[in-house]
């Protein structure tokens, strides 16, 4: 017998769903904000799994992908608890802006506190009413603006879990990184909840390619954990590569770059990814790679100045199945419906 899920007061019954509005704070204006959170609470018993975005207010393709996920036919028949919370930081998403009214970035905040200061108490809500409740989560990002990142899963080196999960998801790349203070994966992982972290796209931009490989990759975490039915999403026909390191390529100087490569190249030591040059074009200097790897982000910005971060090149051992991986997946979305632009927005 599966018993109600209780959040915020709010009872969702086992074949509901119903979106629960936390109190956060009121504006100046006295406008509220809330936390958000969707419940779909499934007839049968299985685990509960939260998925987050916004948690920097830029990255907008997570709500995106939380409402594709939302809309999927397979949590119909979903096996224990998905908590949607398309929108954590409310108050950089209405304004645009990755940090939150006082500066500080929500992604350092945690585990935060009750008493601290407005970041710290968001964290502290979204810790309480969302991660202490779940057994696993996925926290949907993109790349800062200005740059865009190559669909990738970040995890630690730690647990097979996890790792197991990450190859579930079915991006191109996994990443391991080591944890980062402050961080809700961090903090998640110190409270005994795993959390992958999927990086795609740009700040500002819906980027259908990394849309769609998010909503295939909840689906398939979702699947292999259980919750929905096997036929729900096909596997992906090529497994993602690990990587354990990765480096950034910086501006050796101020100018304008031409940039030669892009996200899901492989590169190898000796190429040339681009060129800097004065605005006039009397000096150049050409961008070698000293270390391959596939480019896994990069910059959008032709402007640069000195040690700005152009590529962002993770070293796997196999880059050449890496790129196979980016045009099969490529090739296997354009027989998927596309969406009409009013269903985007």
């Amino acid at each position: 017998m599966v018993e109600p899920f209780v959040i915020n007061d709010m009872v969702v019954k086992p074949g509901t769903r119903l979106t629960v509005d936390i109190p956060v704070s009121v504006l100046s204006n006295h406008t509220p904000i809330n936390l958000s959170v969707h419940v779909v609470h499934g007839k049968r018993p299985g685990p509960v799994m939260f998925l987050s975005a916004a948690v920097h207010g830029d990255e907008v393709i997570g709500v995106e992908i939380v409402r594709r996920v939302l809309n999927a036919p397979a949590l119909r028949s979903l096996r224990g608890t998905l908590l949607c919370v398309p929108i954590v930081n409310g108050f950089g998403f209405i304004n645009h802006s990755r940090y939150l009214p006082d500066r500080r970035d929500l992604n350092r905040s945690f585990p935060g506190s009750a008493k601290g200061s407005l970041a710290g108490q968001l964290a502290n809500l979204f810790m309480t009413e969302i991660v202490a409740r779940s057994d696993i989560g996925i926290d949907l990002h993109s790349a800062a603006q200005h740059r865009v990142n190559l669909p990738q899963i970040r995890v630690s080196g730690e647990g097979n879990r996890a790792h197991e999960l990450a190859e579930s998801f079915g991006a191109p790349v996994v990443l391991e990184s080591s944890y980062r203070e402050g961080s809700l994966r961090m903090a998640a992982h110190e409270a005994g909840v795993d959390v992958l972290v999927y990086e795609a796209g740009e700040a500002l931009r819906f980027d259908e390619f990394a849309a769609r490989i998010g909503l295939k990759g909840v689906l398939r975490v979702m699947k292999k954990l259980g919750m929905v039915p096997t036929k729900a999403v096909a596997d992906t026909k090529t497994k993602p590569h690990f990587a354990n390191t990765s480096h950034w390529m910086r501006a050796p100087r101020g100018g304008m770059l031409r940039a030669f490569r892009t996200i899901g190249d492989s590169v190898r030591a000796g190429d040339i990814l681009g060129v800097v040059s004065d605005p006039i074009g009397d000096d150049e200097t050409e961008l070698v790679v000293k270390t391959g790897g596939v480019i896994i982000g990069r910059t959008n910005l032709p402007g640069i100045n000195q040690g700005d971060a152009l590529f962002h090149i993770a070293h796997v051992r196999r880059m050449d199945v890496v790129e196979k991986y980016v045009d099969q997946a490529e090739k296997e979305f354009e027989f998927d419906p596309l969406f009409d632009e009013d269903e985007i927005i």
